[in-house]
Formats: C-alpha cells, sequence, structure tokens
C-alpha cells in the first residue's frame, strides 16, 4: 500500500505550517489618536503533492467548516439586542437604526436635532477591544459608557457635567493625553452647541458621555459615518457600522396598529414613559419623497431621558398589534427616506445575513422599510444564507407572537412596495416568498415564543435548535453557541450546494 505525506496542522489548512511565533497582536492601544493594530504573518509552506485523493474527499466537510467560520456577515440590530453575542462574528458589519428616541438621545434630539446616536454608541462600546483592568483603553471605554446619574438634581448632574468636560473629574484618570484632549474637544464644542440654545434648558440627568462625543462629532463633521470613524479610531475597535440611514436631520418612526391607532416615536411603540406627549395628526404622503425630503427639523414627543433599558420587561399592553411601521417627516407626513448606500452593497459582498435578536418593529423593521432593500437581499449573488435569530420571549411590540408572525412581519415589510416595481408582467409587482428572505431560523431551547417547525419548513426555511445560556428569565443566546450553530449551518448548505 503506497504511503502518504499527509501534512496538516492545528489551523486546519492542507499543506501549510504556520510559525504562531510569528504573528504579532497588540497589547496596548497606541500613543496616537489614529493608531490602529497591525498584524504581521510569515507563511511557510511544504510541498502537497503526495497527499492521497481519499484524504481529501474525507475531509469535504472540514474544509465547509473552514469556509464557514470565514464568512463575512452583515447583522442587521439595535443598540442593546445583540451586543451579547457580537464577537461570534469576527468579520462582520452592523446595520443599525437611527431613530431611537429614548433616554439621552431623547434629549439630544429635542435641544440639538439630528439622528439618533444611542443604538450607534452603545455597538461602539461593545466592539471595544478587551483590555486589561485599568490600561488606557479601559478607561477610554469606561469614559465612553459612563452615564451621570439619574436619581440627582438637574443642578447635580450639571456639576458633575462641568467636571468632565472641565478635564477634573476622576475619569479622565489614566487616559493618555493626546486622546484625552481630542474628547474633551468634542465635550467642549457639545457644550457651545447647548450655551447657544441655553432657552431650551438641556437636562444632563441620565446623561451618556458617549452620546455627547458622538453627537458633537456628528455636528462638527456634518458626517455621521465621520464621528462613527473618529469613534473606533480612538477606541481602536476598527468597528464596521452602518447607520440604516444617512442624515444630519432628524429620523422619527410610527406605527400603524390594526384597530387604526397610530403611534409616534420608537419610545411610544415600544416602552412609553410617563411624559408629556404633543397630538400630532399623522398624514399620509401619496407621493415619493427625496432621500432627505421632510426629514429636517423634528417631531417635539416631550422628554424620553429617564428611560432605561432595564424597564422594557415591564410594560402595558397595545390595544391591538402593530400592522406597520414607517417614517414621518416634522409634519407627521409618511415619508420614505432611501437607505444609506453602503448598506445596499454590503447586502451583495457579504455572505450571511443575520437578523439579530431584539426588538422587532423598532430595530429590525427600520432597517428593512426602506426603498431597494428587498431587491437588495432577494437579488444579492454572494448571500449564502439568511438567518433569523428568533428572540427567546416577547415584548410590547411583539405580544402574542409565534416564530411564523416574525417570519411574516419581515416578508411582508420587505414586499411592501417601498419602490417603482422592477419586475413582473406589465405593472404587476410580484412578491417575494419568505424564503427569499429567510432561509434559516434559530431559536434557543426552552425559549418561550412557540415554534411552528412544520409550517416554517414547508415555507422553504430550515429551522435550527439551539441551546443557550441560562439566566434569569429564562436562556439566552451566548456568542460562542451562536458562532457553532451559524458554522453548522453554513456547513451544511456548502456541502449540500456541492453534492
Amino acid at each position: 500500500m503506497p504511503q502518504y505525506d499527509i501534512p496538516f496542522n492545528i489551523n486546519g489548512s492542507l499543506g501549510l505550517e504556520v510559525d504562531s511565533s510569528l504573528h504579532h497582536g497588540v497589547e496596548s492601544p497606541g500613543s496616537s489618536v489614529f493608531d490602529l493594530p497591525t498584524y504581521t504573518s510569515d507563511v511557510r509552506v511544504r510541498d502537497t503533492s503526495k497527499v492521497s485523493p481519499l484524504y481529501w474527499e474525507e475531509n469535504t466537510i472540514l474544509d465547509k467548516l473552514r469556509s464557514a467560520s470565514d464568512a463575512s456577515f452583515i447583522i442587521i440590530s439595535g443598540g442593546t439586542g445583540g451586543n451579547a453575542i457580537c464577537s461570534a462574528f469576527e468579520n462582520a458589519c452592523y446595520v443599525l437604526p437611527v431613530s431611537d428616541d429614548g433616554g439621552s438621545s431623547s434629549e439630544i434630539i429635542r435641544v440639538l436635532g439630528g439622528p439618533s446616536v444611542g443604538d450607534i454608541r452603545s455597538r461602539l462600546v461593545r466592539l471595544i477591544p478587551p483590555s486589561p483592568p485599568s490600561s488606557p483603553l479601559d478607561v477610554i471605554r469606561k469614559l465612553l459608557a459612563y452615564r451621570l446619574p439619574a436619581d440627582c438634581s438637574e443642578r447635580q448632574a450639571r456639576d458633575e457635567w462641568r467636571d468632565i468636560v472641565e478635564g477634573r473629574s476622576s475619569l479622565w484618570a489614566g487616559v493618555p493625553n493626546d486622546r484625552k484632549e481630542t474628547i474633551r474637544g468634542f465635550l467642549v464644542y457639545f457644550e457651545s452647541e447647548l450655551l447657544k440654545r441655553a432657552h431650551k434648558n438641556f437636562d444632563f440627568r441620565n446623561g451618556s458621555i458617549g452620546n455627547y462625543f458622538l453627537a458633537a462629532a456628528h455636528g462638527f463633521f456634518r458626517s455621521l459615518p465621520s464621528a462613527i470613524f473618529l469613534f473606533s479610531s480612538i477606541t481602536n475597535s476598527q468597528a464596521n457600522i452602518l447607520p440604516v440611514i444617512v442624515t444630519s436631520h432628524t429620523v422619527t418612526i410610527a406605527a400603524e396598529l390594526e384597530n387604526g391607532e397610530r403611534l409616534v416615536g420608537q419610545c411610544e411603540i415600544s416602552h412609553p414613559v410617563a411624559r408629556t406627549i404633543n397630538t400630532i395628526d399623522i398624514m399620509i404622503s401619496q407621493e415619493p419623497t427625496s432621500p432627505t425630503e421632510g426629514l429636517d427639523g423634528f417631531l417635539s414627543l416631550g422628554q424620553n431621558y429617564m428611560f432605561e433599558h432595564s424597564s422594557k420587561d415591564e410594560y402595558e399592553s397595545l390595544s391591538s398589534r402593530i400592522n406597520r411601521l414607517f417614517y414621518i417627516n416634522a409634519y407627521g407626513m409618511e415619508i420614505r427616506p432611501a437607505p444609506n448606500p453602503e448598506y445596499l452593497s454590503s447586502l451583495s459582498s457579504r455572505d450571511v445575513l443575520v437578523y439579530c435578536c431584539g426588538s422587532l418593529w423598532t430595530s429590525i423593521i427600520p432597517c428593512l422599510s426602506l426603498r431597494g432593500v428587498a431587491g437588495a437581499i432577494a437579488s444579492s449573488p454572494r448571500l449564502r444564507a439568511r438567518i433569523l435569530l428568533l428572540n427567546s420571549h416577547n415584548d410590547r411590540e411583539t405580544e402574542g407572537y409565534t416564530a411564523l408572525d416574525y417570519i411574516r412581519t419581515i416578508s411582508r415589510t420587505l414586499n411592501s412596495n417601498y419602490h417603482n416595481p422592477t419586475h413582473g408582467l406589465g405593472n404587476a409587482n410580484t412578491l417575494y416568498p419568505a424564503s427569499t428572505f429567510i432561509t434559516d431560523v434559530v431559536y434557543l431551547k426552552g425559549a418561550q415564543v412557540q415554534v411552528e417547525v412544520a409550517q416554517i419548513t414547508a415555507l422553504g426555511i430550515r429551522c435550527t435548535e439551539m441551546e443557550g445560556k441560562s439566566a434569569d428569565g429564562g436562556a439566552r443566546y451566548d456568542a460562542v453557541s451562536v458562532r457553532e450553530t451559524v458554522n453548522r449551518i453554513l456547513a451544511t448548505k456548502g456541502t449540500s450546494e456541492g453534492c
């Protein structure tokens, strides 16, 4: 029997020997604001001409698993719903809504206007690389994640803010001077913008320092992507985050319930707080609008700065289920803004689309209720899988929902006519089947949301159950299990496609 030399190493590559000592990681952040981590490698190759054909055949599945782990992802999620599993996706870009009007975002919008930055800041902070306690990167993370106290007087919150912006706060201890002065410079700019609008009495209670920094950078550059770049550079995160709409104006969503009632603003839809609400008459525009028409100005919906995400578990039920969600302008008229062009291009260049766990109607749907998104998903030449990570339990937006309801909501939203139809006979508008937008549903074992496996499978969508992480209130997704489950899904698809 012939003898074969079968080279194989711990990296799972055939014929490649990698000297791991030649890989250099980054142990601490650089001294310059714009220093980014760099990695070098040296790969030494050995002859593989005598590899058994049987060996190649037996390692088909291994190759598929390896290619699955190298997949690129586009993740649609809110700011907090997917934070716990970010590390499951190594090569990912994150699409986030800019319509949150709760917490300190509410107060920033009320006084300064502009798109909401809260969800983006939350994800940016989460993607800051791990670092030793009290290291420069660790103290920068703590600074940008810090919230001013909510249970204090306005004067006390303002005094603490003054200590921070003037550089006297203990939060600055350990922050490299170049980064300190960069961050503080934008906080000073934020303060100056508030002073120009002193008559609006900005309330600093429950305020996020990261939100203030990001809002100031956006106001200075007049570009939210530029503000994201600055935040990522200072924190060495190299985060790839795409705001779903690129605009300098305030973005407002509204929901129409099945009984005809309409709710304005994310907080009012998802987690209303006690506040004074202005009555707004919402009218439906019959004519298409430009990407930014109607986004100038904002609806004065009152103050939601006291909202905290922990309060979402306690809610008053909606009077009826949500029928649809749409964007409105400052006059309460429905508009149809265009999505971020990079969002659409990413749908054509990434391998896997993931609808992440989180608020369905106020986090996922705002990223789908836009012109061209359905076509980009349906016609993508690259997407191998479109995976829905099903929530483990329902909230105010989805009370009583089953897995089929989640699927139908996403499919119905994407099939809505947000663009002029370019397919079908004559003026007919052909609807895409649900399996065009969702190929796989992943759900947690023991979750509270019912999963109708047989009915979903009949739609051409595969269901995959996974073990979650035990937590108060039930099972939760964890990054390791999600990564393993997604890799298995992609490996199976690759194997079936190759058969």
